[in-house]
């Protein structure tokens, strides 16, 4: 196999980052790197390790992987939790098998967190000891709302709760947390741990559109989710018992829609605030990807949209990173 890594066990291993804001079209230009490359995908989504959470969390179909190799796809039941802890562990498990194998892994995803856990091996595992505070903060998100707790969180850390929406409960209690066992708050130590350079020879690509172009996709998406019968997946996991307090319930799609069928908004209310939290959703991802270090910016404008450009200009990025060699690739005409 022409890969680099097998030639020095002592060499930077190699890794590939795809990622980008919500609904920029990663999947379809993942699955070209990864057949240009003779890469495996790892999937870095909070949302598409859930069995049963298809339509809401735009899983790849076993079509469109059109014979890739997918890692932390269906993995979970949506009534178990998952975290970067846990991610950080079916990584390094499914890394062992794709560098065995001689390939190259490809990270795709829009969770910018997790990346920056995997690439620079950030270890989390000390927080996971003592579930208690958690378990107390989960029960007091149920009862009071989500946003009681973003509001205990701005008292500790106003950074943290600038940076996390309101909504996003799972993060809210993770800085909490981090603040209860350490006494620091965890935008400083994000800040310190953004100073390590990255475990492996790793090229980080983020996909990109102009804004209005962006937005006009993610509102298409939901529109075609929804015809998709996302409404009908709601339905189905609500009757399995998911309910709003469940880590998995708290994605994009899932929540709007549960608070709709519990009768605490309308249909149209539930679409709505679906949509503008999505953008606001994209809007965030962009605002952690532009803080990140040796980040590469694939403007979809800059190539008028062409998709061949677009790989091409990946594939030399990878050479020159010596990621990989000439000739390797197999993707370009």
């Amino acid at each position: 196999m022409n890969v680099l890594f097998e030639k020095n066990e002592n060499e930077r291993r190699p890794m590939i980052v795809l990622t980008g804001p919500t609904a920029v079209g990663k999947t379809k230009l993942s699955i070209a790197l990864a057949k240009a490359v003779d890469g495996e995908i790892i999937s870095a989504d909070s949302m598409q390790v859930y069995r049963y959470m298809d339509i809401g969390s735009a899983k790849i179909t076993p079509g469109e992987m059109e014979g890739v190799p997918h890692h932390l796809i269906d993995i979970l039941e949506p009534w178990e939790s998952f975290n970067v802890v846990i991610f950080k562990e079916k990584c390094e498990e499914a890394l062992k098998g794709i560098y065995e194998r001689g390939h190259i892994p490809i990270v795709t995803g829009g969770t910018g967190f997790y990346i920056q856990a995997l690439l620079r091996d950030i270890d989390f595992t000390e927080n996971e000891e003592n579930t208690e505070y958690r378990e107390y903060l989960e029960k007091l998100a149920a009862d009071k709302g989500a946003e009681y707790l973003h509001e205990m969180l701005l008292k500790v850390d106003p950074a943290s709760a600038e940076a996390i929406h309101a909504n996003n409960v799972k993060r809210t209690i993770r800085a909490l947390e981090f603040f209860k066992q350490t006494g620091e708050q965890i935008s400083k130590h994000n800040e310190q741990e953004k100073e390590k350079t990255s475990v492996y020879n790793s090229c980080y690509f983020v996909l990109n559109d102009e804004r209005e172009k962006l937005y006009a996709r993610i509102e298409q998406r939901i529109d075609e989710m929804l015809q998709a019968g996302l409404v009908e997946e709601v339905r189905s996991l609500k009757k399995m018992g998911c309910e709003k307090g469940m880590v998995s319930m708290q994605g994009l799609g899932y929540k709007e829609l549960l608070a709709w069928l519990d009768g605490e908004c309308t249909y149209e209310q539930a679409v709505e605030i679906l949509k503008r939290d999505t953008r606001h959703f994209a809007k965030r991802q962009l605002t952690w990807f532009r803080r990140e270090k040796d980040v590469i910016w694939v403007n979809k404008n800059d190539f008028h949209y062409d998709e061949d450009k677009i790989l091409e200009f990946m594939l030399n990025e990878l050479k020159n990173r010596k990621i990989v060699k000439n000739g390797m690739e197999q993707g370009l005409r």
